[in-house]
C-alpha cells in the first residue's frame, strides 16, 4: 500500500548531535515535519520515521501493535547512535510515550527528552470495553486534527482500529511502570486545551519520572497537535534551546550552517 502524500518519513544528515522524532497514534510524520526541518536548519541530524501501519490506510494499522511501533523507533535510535555523539528523543502524543520508553530503556545513550502533549493512559469507559469490543467492532471515529489554528490539518486516519487501540492501552500501562527509569533532562510542552489527551497525563508523567532537570511549558494558544498550531514556533525554539544547553556544539553547528 503506497504511503499517503505528505506522510513520508524524513531524514537529514547534519552534525554530531542527533534528534529522533516520534509521531502519534494514527498520525504520520506530516505532523512533525516542520519541527524536523527547523532542527535540520540548525545543523542537527534528524530522523522522523513512519511508524508501521501508519500513513497508508487504517486497515494496515489493524494488523500492527505497540511492539511494531516501538521496534521502529528503537531501530532508528540505534542507527542515530552509530553516527552521532549525542542523541535526543522527542515526540507528540503517543510519540511522546515512545520517546519516554526509549529514554527508560537506553539510559545514558539518550541525552534528553522532549515531549509535546504526551499520552499516558486511555480515559473514560473505552479502555474497559476494548478487550471485548475489538472482537465485535473494527473501528471507532478518528482523533486527528485537534488544532486551534484556522486551516490547520493533520494527516491522520479518520477511523481508529480497535485492535490497535487495545494494543495502545497495553503500551500505556507498560510505560507507566517504566517511567521511574527515566532520569534524563526532560522538557514537557503541553496544551491546557487539549481535546485528545487531558492535562492529567502530563501531570502523571511528571510525578513518576526520576529526572531532576525538568521543565514544563504551557502552550496556551494550541490544542493537541500543537506542532501544527499557533505555538509551533515556540515548540521549535524551546526544543532547540533545550538541546543546545545540553549539547553546546549545537550552537556552533547552527551558526556554521546559518552562515
Amino acid at each position: 500500500m503506497p504511503v499517503l502524500p505528505g506522510a513520508e518519513p524524513y531524514r537529514h544528515e547534519g552534525g554530531e548531535t542527533g534528534v529522533l522524532l516520534c509521531h502519534g497514534f494514527t498520525g504520520s510524520p506530516q505532523s512533525l515535519r516542520p519541527w524536523a526541518k527547523r532542527l535540520a536548519e540548525h545543523g542537527l541530524t534528524v530522523s522522523l520515521p513512519l511508524l508501521p501501519g501508519h500513513g497508508t490506510r487504517w486497515e494496515d494499522m489493524q494488523l500492527t501493535g505497540w511492539q511494531d511501533w516501538y521496534a521502529e523507533v528503537d531501530r532508528e535510535l540505534r542507527s542515530l547512535r552509530e553516527r552521532c555523539t549525542e542523541v535526543f528523543v522527542a515526540g507528540l502524543s503517543m510519540g511522546g510515550t515512545l520517546a519516554l520508553r526509549l529514554a527508560a530503556k537506553h539510559g545514558e545513550a539518550v541525552g534528553g527528552v522532549v515531549v509535546v502533549n504526551p499520552a499516558n493512559r486511555m480515559h473514560g469507559l473505552s479502555p474497559y470495553a476494548l478487550p471485548v469490543a475489538r472482537h465485535l467492532v473494527r473501528t471507532t471515529r478518528g482523533i486527528a486534527s485537534d488544532i486551534a489554528k484556522e486551516g490547520g490539518a493533520e494527516l491522520g486516519y479518520d477511523r481508529v482500529p480497535l485492535h490497535a487501540a487495545h494494543s495502545l492501552r497495553n503500551f500505556f500501562r507498560l510505560v507507566d511502570g517504566e517511567l521511574p527509569q527515566v532520569t534524563q533532562p526532560l522538557l514537557v510542552l503541553r496544551s491546557p486545551q487539549d481535546h485528545v489527551v487531558p492535562p492529567a497525563d502530563s501531570a502523571r508523567i511528571l510525578s513518576r519520572v526520576s529526572s531532576h532537570d525538568v521543565t514544563e511549558i504551557l502552550l496556551e494558544q494550541s490544542y493537541h497537535v500543537a506542532t501544527l498550531d499557533h505555538d509551533a514556533d515556540r515548540i521549535f525554539d524551546e526544543s532547540l534551546a533545550f538541546i543546545a544547553r545540553l549539547a553546546p556544539s549545537v550552537g556552533k553547528e547552527g551558526t556554521a550552517v546559518g552562515g
